[in-house]
């Protein structure tokens, strides 16, 4: 995990509940070596979202409920995959939506989003883990405690620029697609933070909503006027 979110979480991890969650993660087949490991994503990937980007620069966070369950497509960040694997419907969703908005963009062939994550976009899963082929499989073991935890330290810490002596954040994008998403940032500070609400990226849902919803223009003029230009998102980057 990354320094930053384990000095705000140390405290967390060693709580009953996530002893439980790591013997559940055990019993499942977790272990040191990416190559056996029998759950998505290998193990040095699952807190992927917390190396990329630090709690102090998170401007915009992006909450998934768990990771992709086929070979080779979970690395830690959510609605991403490695360059090589094919991008996942949602996510061509995605992509239109961000062509919608910004006609410049084209699509990339890949769906890795690690340049988002590296500008300060949280693409945070609910569960960190899945059991192969089994979509929702670590459900209800503790990753939704300790991701709210995740999401309570962005409330506090999180923005663009912190305060220099309180490290207290003045607020961030949440874009929350899908009823899932939302019912995480129900309880945030609607006053500090913009929240952003639409339909699921999903086939099954993009046309409900999700399309046409302006989220990363939004976003990124909401960035602008708190915190300055330097503040928005290239979403065109990837």
């Amino acid at each position: 995990m990354g320094k930053s979110w384990l000095k705000v979480l140390k405290d967390e991890i060693r709580k009953p509940y996530f002893l439980a969650l790591k013997r559940f993660l055990l019993a499942e087949g977790l272990t040191g070596l990416d190559a056996n490991c029998q759950i998505y994503p290998p193990p040095r990937q699952i807190y992927s979202w917390s190396t990329h980007t630090p709690l102090g620069k998170v401007k915009v966070v992006i909450i998934g409920q768990d990771p992709y369950h086929g070979p080779g497509q979970a690395h830690g960040l959510c609605f991403s995959v490695l360059p090589g694997v094919a991008v996942p419907p949602s996510l061509k969703n995605i992509y239109a939506e961000i062509k919608s908005e910004y006609p410049s963009f084209t699509p990339p062939r890949h769906g890795d989003l690690t340049s988002w994550a590296d500008q300060g976009v949280l693409l945070l899963n609910t569960f960190l883990t899945v059991r192969p082929g089994k979509a929702g499989s670590h459900g209800k073991q503790g990753w939704e405690s300790f991701t709210d935890k995740v999401v309570d330290a962005v409330d506090k810490h999180g923005g663009a620029n912190l305060g220099a002596k309180t490290g207290t954040g003045r607020g961030v994008v949440f874009l929350c697609w899908g009823a899932w998403a939302a019912k995480r940032t129900e309880k945030l500070n609607k006053s500090k933070h913009l929240i952003l609400k639409s339909a699921h990226p999903s086939p099954l849902s993009a046309h409900k909503g999700f399309l046409g919803n302006g989220h990363f223009r939004k976003a990124n003029d909401w960035l602008e006027a708190k915190y300055g230009p330097d503040a928005c998102v290239d979403w065109c980057r990837l």
